[in-house]
């Protein structure tokens, strides 16, 4: 696999999420924590402000809000979601997501479907 991620795919190992957050004054950065042909786990971090457009995935789609919280479209109408929030994205579903209220960080886990897997990309 040519991506280098914080954890290898074939070891048993822990890891801090928050401590592995990597936090930019006025951007996004994500961190793609661990990556196999089925699955694929990146790290967000969000500055103040910062927002990702309305978009869809093919892909279902986990959430975890870790730290501070943001405002998430989904369902068709904007949400507030705090820290220890699990959100769940079917393939498909439009949804967007801004830090409002200050920073955060989330992670987000995406599934191959079945007779799909994730790519490296």
């Amino acid at each position: 696999m040519s991506q280098r991620t914080l954890l290898p795919a074939d070891q048993a190992v822990a890891l801090k999420l928050l401590a592995a957050a990597q936090v930019s004054e006025s951007g996004i950065v994500s961190r793609t924590v661990l990556q196999t042909p089925e699955l694929r786990v990146v790290l967000f971090t969000f500055a103040a402000g910062q927002e990702l457009t309305s978009h869809t995935s093919r892909r279902r789609a986990l959430v975890q809000i870790l730290d501070g919280g943001c405002d998430f479209f989904f369902a068709g109408k904007w949400q507030r979601l705090e820290a220890g929030a699990f959100l769940h994205l079917p393939p498909n579903e439009p949804h967007a997501v801004r830090a409002s209220a200050g920073p955060f960080s989330m992670l987000l886990t995406l599934g191959a479907e079945a007779g799909e897997s994730i790519s490296s990309t």
